[in-house]
């Protein structure tokens, strides 16, 4: 089997980046082996790669788990992966858009999913934001992502990276780094520094609430006026002065604190306390 690196596949098929899509294709060893050792990847595993590119994780993915399930979008990629992966039995090719797919299909009757994916910087949210909001049954995601968004998603309260992504993934997950990644470490080089990190499935989000959506409008509604007060924030539920008051005093929160103050436990109990008064 001829192992070739990212570089020579590249030149090999004479692929031709595109900006559009977001491609930097990984030439570090290092980096794939501790994607793959971060991951915990074993033989029980069914593992779901968004955005291949030319197949050298996948290939390291395909060696240790039972099935590869590949996602991609660049139509240019599609006999490339088939060729260079062709020898492997346990693996699967999907041509679609990582967020049209449907994931419980994908998985069907699988127990132990595990996500591995090398996201293009534009469509690091919205994947994050579906993976975990339509609870598909994965136990880890292990995402290379920008270094800024990864500080967002991993930032505790009282500090400017803290935001609606940070509670959306803690909700959900605890949060491993792996590893930091730097330019170099692509082809071609982004402008940015990257980051691993493993975004482990809890069995039951970290607050229980009565009504999950408005949980998460409430924390929307603090993080799109950060710098405005709680009551200022919420004012856009469009609910009367009074009930808010109540919600507020009910919940034992100021609601002169800003949303950026608040942990997880205390949005939870503020959502509880408006959905008690509807």
């Amino acid at each position: 089997m001829e192992n070739l690196s990212t570089k020579d596949i590249v030149k090999k098929y004479e692929f031709k980046f595109s900006k559009s899509l977001g491609q930097n294709f990984l030439i570090d060893n290092s980096v794939l082996e501790d994607i793959v050792c971060g991951a915990e990847v074993n033989k029980d595993d069914f593992v779901i790669e968004i955005g291949p590119g030319v197949g050298t994780l996948t290939k390291e993915l395909l060696t240790k788990a039972k099935k590869v399930c590949a996602i991609e979008l660049d139509s240019d990629l599609i006999p490339i992966l088939n060729e260079e992966l062709k020898e492997f039995d346990n693996f699967q090719l999907i041509h679609k858009d990582a967020l049209k797919v449907d994931f419980n299909e994908i998985i069907g009757e699988e127990n132990s999913v595990k996500v591995v994916a090398n996201l293009p910087y534009y469509v690091t949210t919205p994947i994050i934001s579906r993976l975990l909001n339509e609870h598909y049954k994965f136990k880890s995601l292990t995402i290379m992502i920008q270094k800024e968004v990864g500080e967002r998603i991993a930032a505790k309260p009282n500090t400017k990276e803290y935001g609606a992504l940070s509670i959306l993934v803690q909700y959900y997950c605890d949060i491993d780094i792996v590893r930091r990644v730097s330019p170099a470490s692509f082809i071609p080089r982004p402008k940015v520094d990257s980051i691993v990190l493993r975004l482990n499935r809890l069995d039951s989000p970290r607050a229980e609430v009565k009504d999950r959506n408005l949980f998460f409008k409430v924390v929307r509604h603090c993080f799109n006026m950060r710098r405005k007060t709680m009551w200022n924030a919420l004012k856009g539920l469009k609910l009367p002065s009074e009930t808010m008051e109540r919600a507020f005093n009910n919940a034992n929160i100021d609601p002169k604190r800003r949303g950026e103050t608040l942990s997880i436990a205390e949005f939870a109990k503020l959502a509880d306390s408006i959905h008690d008064l509807l």
